[in-house]
């Protein structure tokens, strides 16, 4: 199992969400805040079975919208492994 932590624009958090949601993806979302300005971001974390690492990057990168200035990024993620994992 992985997780990964994608920093996402604000204004791209609804379609991104929504994407992985209807896709079977259990979506966390944290407000958060970073840049040079400051600016509004989404960090979403999301557990997923390691097959399906490739396709959930993809509906991000198809659900996020061009950067507005030069090197600015449309996404940051992070895969990281899951040593354990349970509900209580």
């Amino acid at each position: 199992m992985k997780m990964i932590l994608a920093i996402i624009r604000d204004s791209d958090n609804e379609a991104v969400t929504q994407s992985l949601v209807e896709a079977s993806y259990r979506v966390t979302r944290i407000a958060s805040t970073g840049g040079f300005l400051r600016r509004g971001y989404s960090t979403l974390l999301i557990g997923v079975e390691d097959e399906k690492v490739d396709a959930a990057i993809e509906l991000i990168r198809d659900n996020t919208t061009s950067a507005d200035e030069p090197g600015m990024k449309r996404a940051t993620m992070f895969v990281l492994n899951v040593a354990r994992y349970s509900q209580v």
